[in-house]
């Protein structure tokens, strides 16, 4: 009787392990096939307002002698396609949007056709050179940027410093060539952290209490697919206690993500240090069906040619990226009020909820 007890609960053991395995494969087939929809819907709107555009254009009319032209269409188009945004604004965006890519490169038109309109509309606005708008738009389908998110890397001018930055891992030397080329595109080299409305030097704890705090806001820093696990997450192996400080899951990478978060400037032995992390997680945390574990280590600073030296020879995947923690006041209002409040009302309909529950 205790060998068939002890039977049944193994085959539930397995059922379970089987069971999260199924379930972590249909959620990924199912995040696939939702970008896959949402880039399709983009592309096919895209060509339809760049039809449009061209015909607006072929036949010339300008805002002096054409808006009568303009109106009437618009008014025509919204009674037979009432959802699809005819209005006499829009139409003068599609032609400007034919105007302005019709004669560039195919990899830039194709990355345009990907984004939704509004983003394409707040892009067109800035007036940028071709490389700056092929940065905005590849950069906002590879992480999944909503038009907020857009907005406030335009306003950081992030294409001028993404241009100046150097790639600081070693990915290409410890992952397969499609993953490393992925795991580049996820990794950025700096991360912009005003979002915890730091204005002066604090621990590494303090750091981390406030990340976790705002985890929302640092998930969408980081980029389109993380899943955050825990901080200070702890590993145990031969008899010792390690701390990881932030532990993620990257969905599409399929890798466990370890960042370790240093308020000064990076020195040498704290790749050492991720390496055992890195190492352990591998051994006792990361499925079968999983990549190998990536680290991020978090710094103040970093000098490119220090941090190139000690990643030479390390073996697992590691990347060193700086932040910028104090930006001006005025700065750090404009650029992520619209999430604190976000995140303020999700915290608010929480407790809302909490009490609702308590009374009943």
């Amino acid at each position: 009787m205790k060998e068939e007890k002890n039977e049944i609960v193994s085959s539930a053991e397995t059922i379970s392990v089987d069971y999260e395995e199924i379930l972590q494969r249909a959620v990924a087939v199912i995040e696939n096939a939702r970008t896959s929809v949402a880039r399709h819907l983009a592309t096919t709107a895209s060509n339809t307002y760049w039809e449009i555009g061209k015909l607006l254009h072929e036949k010339k009319l300008e805002s002096k002698h054409g808006s009568e032209v303009v109106k009437r269409l618009s008014s025509d188009l919204k009674e037979r396609y009432p959802k699809m945004g005819m209005s006499p604004r829009n139409l003068w965006y599609m032609k400007t949007f034919y105007e302005r890519y019709s004669g560039c490169d195919l990899k830039l038109q194709r990355s345009v056709a990907l984004l939704p309109w509004s983003h394409n509309i707040l892009i067109l606005s800035k007036n940028l050179d071709d490389s700056a708008t092929l940065y905005y738009a590849q950069e906002g389908v590879a992480k999944g940027w909503n038009r907020d998110l857009l907005l406030n890397a335009l306003k950081l001018k992030m294409h001028e410093t993404h241009a100046l930055a150097s790639t600081d891992n070693n990915f290409s030397s410890t992952l397969p060539a499609t993953q490393a080329q992925y795991a580049n595109e996820v990794f950025r080299s700096s991360y912009n952290l005003g979002f915890l409305g730091v204005t002066e030097p604090i621990l590494e704890l303090e750091l981390e209490r406030r990340l976790v705090e705002k985890i929302k806001l640092f998930l969408l820093e980081l980029g389109k697919g993380f899943t955050f696990i825990g901080n200070q997450h702890v590993l145990e192996y031969n008899g010792k206690e390690y701390r990881v400080d932030l532990l993620f899951f990257h969905r599409k990478l399929r890798s466990l993500v370890a960042i370790d978060l240093k308020i000064g400037e990076y020195k040498p032995e704290y790749a050492g240090k991720m390496n055992t992390y890195l190492s352990i997680l591998d051994r006792i945390e990361k499925s079968d069906d999983e990549n190998r574990s990536i680290g991020i280590i978090l710094c103040a600073e970093k000098d490119n040619v220090e941090v190139a030296l000690s990643l030479e020879d390390i073996g697992k995947p590691i990347g060193v990226a700086d932040y910028q923690l104090i930006i001006p006041k005025e700065e750090l209002q404009k650029t992520i009020s619209a999430e604190i409040l976000s995140f303020e009302l999700e915290q608010a309909a929480k407790e809302q909820q909490k009490k609702k529950e308590e009374e009943a």
